[in-house]
């Protein structure tokens, strides 16, 4: 097909905020993880799909299948809904992770993310 530009699970994106290689970069409803470091107006990779280990508030808890949010200033996964400039929906939990825990394990869903205004 001569249009097709790219697959699209990973997509090449400006950096608005330098990144390293397994951060989360949000981008209104673009939420992605960075294959490389870059810095602000760098173009790198990120995957916009899959399933990712993230970081989480220790005090949040998912079950598998609950949406996953994204508190942007802390950048950590939350259960609560997201404070302005924060991310909800960005995905959903693949496993449980309980209290005290410091990772969930994320399945990211394009196109699903709303930045709390």
């Amino acid at each position: 097909m001569k249009n097709a530009y790219q697959d699209g699970r990973v997509l090449d994106l400006i950096l608005t905020a330098a990144v390293k290689s397994g951060e989360v970069i949000v981008q209104n409803k673009i939420i992605a993880i960075a294959v490389t470091d870059g810095a602000v107006g760098d173009k790198i990779a990120a995957h916009v799909e899959g399933v990712f280990r993230l970081k989480k508030a220790t005090a949040a808890v998912f079950a598998a299948g609950t949406p996953v949010n994204w508190d942007t200033d802390n950048k950590q996964a939350i259960s609560a809904a997201g404070g302005t400039g924060d991310s909800n929906s960005v995905g959903y939990a693949v496993e449980a992770a309980a209290n005290g825990t410091t990772e969930v394990l994320v399945r990211l869903t394009p196109g699903t993310a709303a930045i709390v205004a």
